[in-house]
C-alpha cells in the first residue's frame, strides 16, 4: 500500500497529497504485539489497519493529526475490538503459585492462549532503548492483566510518548479520563508484582556461560549462574518453579529424560538474549533469558510451533 494518494477537498479546491503507509508497518506490529501478546495476531491486526487506512484515506486530514498518530488511532482501536470478550495471554507465573515438585509430568494446557515472544529481528534497528525495554516479556505479561483500554493508554502514553490530548483523540476519551486510566494502569502493574528493572546490557557473558553448561548437561555449572530467586517457566506447561534448588532439580530430571547431544544457537527476543535449543540436531525449544547482576534471573522456555514459525527457526541445526 505504498504511495497511496489522499484527496482532501476545501471548498471547490481539491488538494492531492501522498501518504506512505508502509514505513510504519514494523512499529505498528510491535504496538499490536504489546496489546495482544502474539506476533501472529499482531501481524493480522496491522494488515487490517492498513486496509482500514486505505478505505478511510479520503477522510484523513493532515492538518489535524500526523499520519503516524492517525495510524496508531486505527491500529489501537482495531486491537481493542479484537480484545473484546477475549481471555488474556499469560505466562505460567501469572496463573498461580510456583510448583513444589520439579519432577511433575510436563502436561501442556493447550486451552490457554499463552503469551508468545517477539523476535528482535523484526524490530526497527533505530528503535529507542526505552521502547526496547518496554517490550520485555515480564512487562508484556504484566500488561496483559490490565483491562484493554488501560493497556492502550499505558502503551500510548508511557512507551510511545503521545501526549494526553493525542491519546484522548485516538481513543475518543477526555484528557481527564486518559490521565485517570493511566494512573489505574500504573497501579495495576504494581499489583501484578512487576519488578522495576531494565534489560541488562550486555548480557552476553552470562548467556555464553549458560550455553556452555547447558550443552555439557552440567547442572552444577548451570545453577552457579542463577540468581537465588530465579524463575523457570515453560508454556504451554502451566506449572513453574522459583529458586535455584528447584531449577537445578528440574534440569537434572530433564537431562536424564532428554539424553543426546544438545546445541544452542544465540538469538534475541523482546529485547532480551535468547537461544534456540536443538537436541540431536532437531529443534527443541526457544529459551528467553532475563539477566540481572551477571546472573540468569528468569528463563522462559517455549515449545510452540507457532513461536518457531514467528522466529523463522530452522527445523534442524546446521552441522
Amino acid at each position: 500500500m505504498e504511495d497511496r494518494r489522499v484527496r482532501q477537498r476545501t471548498g471547490t479546491l481539491t488538494r492531492v497529497t501522498t501518504i506512505d503507509i508502509e514505513p510504519h508497518r514494523r512499529e505498528l506490529v510491535v504496538h499490536c504485539y504489546r496489546m495482544l501478546g502474539s506476533v501472529h495476531e499482531a501481524e493480522d491486526l496491522v494488515q487490517e489497519t492498513m486496509l482500514r487506512a486505505w478505505k478511510a484515506r479520503d477522510r484523513y486530514d493532515g492538518n489535524r493529526a500526523s499520519l503516524r498518530t492517525w495510524l496508531y488511532r486505527i491500529a489501537t482501536n482495531a486491537c481493542l475490538t479484537a480484545l473484546e470478550g477475549r481471555a488474556r495471554r499469560p505466562l505460567p507465573s501469572g496463573l498461580g503459585a510456583p510448583g513444589d515438585d520439579p519432577g511433575a509430568p510436563l502436561v501442556p494446557s493447550l486451552e490457554v492462549p499463552w503469551l508468545r515472544p517477539f523476535p528482535d529481528a523484526r524490530l526497527d534497528p533505530a528503535i529507542r532503548a526505552s521502547e526496547r525495554s518496554a517490550l520485555r516479556l515480564a512487562l508484556v505479561a504484566a500488561m496483559q492483566t490490565l483491562p484493554p483500554r488501560q493497556r492502550a493508554v499505558l502503551v500510548l502514553r508511557e512507551v510511545l510518548e503521545f501526549s494526553a490530548a493525542e491519546v484522548a483523540g485516538q481513543l475518543d476519551m477526555t484528557t481527564a479520563a486518559v490521565n485517570s486510566a493511566l494512573q489505574r494502569a500504573r497501579a495495576g502493574l504494581a499489583a501484578a508484582g512487576l519488578r522495576e528493572e531494565t534489560v541488562e546490557e550486555p548480557a552476553d557473558d552470562a548467556v555464553r556461560r549458560y550455553v556452555t553448561a547447558f550443552e555439557a548437561a552440567d547442572v552444577d555449572a548451570l545453577v552457579a549462574l542463577l540468581t537465588e530467586d530465579v524463575v523457570l517457566e515453560m508454556p504451554p506447561v502451566p506449572h513453574w518453579y522459583r529458586g535455584r534448588e528447584s531449577y537445578g532439580a528440574f534440569m537434572t530430571g530433564m537431562f536424564a529424560r532428554r539424553t543426546g547431544r544438545w546445541g544452542l544457537v544465540p538469538t534475541a527476543a523482546n529485547g532480551q538474549p535468547a537461544v534456540a535449543a536443538y537436541l540431536d540436531g532437531g529443534l527443541h525449544t526457544l529459551q528467553v533469558f532475563t539477566v540481572r547482576g551477571g546472573r540468569v534471573a528468569h528463563t522462559v522456555v517455549f515449545q510452540d510451533p507457532q513461536v518457531f514459525t514467528d522466529f523463522a527457526l530452522p527445523g534442524s541445526m546446521a552441522p
